[in-house]
């Protein structure tokens, strides 16, 4: 008999969570619920319930389409070197299930309960993600779907393994980076050295890339 595969269930029920926790909360909704938030957690955008409703729907929907596409990716890969990342494949879809979830819960939660700033929740998880995101990185083989994938990192292996065990460590010390500082920091500043940290890890790994590429064929 084949064994239950343990990381399905845990995802199918994180991914349920917010799900049955809509459900349950749904009836004592407002009849206008906020749909977007500022920089500072404040709600900027109001829409009914349902369409509150089919927002969550969707971004699950999202989400179940990201772990799907994580799970067969070693099956689609063009280059067929996926198959040797396939844990990090894995645990990489887990994380996204329960980000988003997470992220449902939160919104949730500060729909219903007004006292929430919902930006210092959101950006501390965002900062978590890259943190997890980056431990794996180097661990990831080159491929089409999942990783830094520039011209030059995609052409050279070698350039792909220094590539992403650089973007691996700043993407790890970033999130941590992220995490702390939203925590502590107003709201504002926290927002602009969450944006801050981003674009430098967005792209330090990708300029890195091309000078690793150029030097290397010299």
């Amino acid at each position: 008999m084949k064994k239950p595969n343990l990381t399905d269930f845990a995802a199918i029920i994180i991914w349920l969570i917010p799900i049955l926790y809509l459900i349950y909360i749904f009836p004592s909704l407002p009849k206008l619920v906020p749909l977007k938030f500022d920089a500072e957690g404040n709600p900027i955008r109001f829409g009914t319930q349902n369409e509150f409703l089919w927002t969550q729907v969707l971004i699950q929907g999202i989400a179940v389409f990201a772990y799907l596409l994580l799970k067969f990716l070693p099956s689609i890969d063009p280059k067929k070197n996926a198959k040797y990342s396939s844990a990090s494949f894995k645990k990489i879809a887990l994380a996204v299930i329960f980000f988003v979830s997470a992220i449902n819960i939160v919104v949730i939660y500060a729909v219903t309960n007004h006292t929430v700033k919902i930006n210092f929740i959101l950006f501390p998880l965002i900062g978590i993600l890259f943190a997890f995101l980056g431990n794996l990185m180097h661990s990831i083989k080159p491929n089409y779907f999942v990783g830094i994938r520039t011209p030059w990192t995609l052409e050279d292996p070698d350039t792909w393994r220094a590539t992403h065990q650089l973007g691996g460590k700043l993407w790890f010390f970033g999130g941590i980076a992220i995490t702390i500082a939203t925590l502590f920091l107003p709201a504002k500043i926290g927002f602009f050295f969450f944006i801050t940290i981003i674009i430098i890890i967005s792209l330090v790994p990708v300029i890195y890339s091309f000078i690793y590429f150029k030097n290397h064929k010299k």
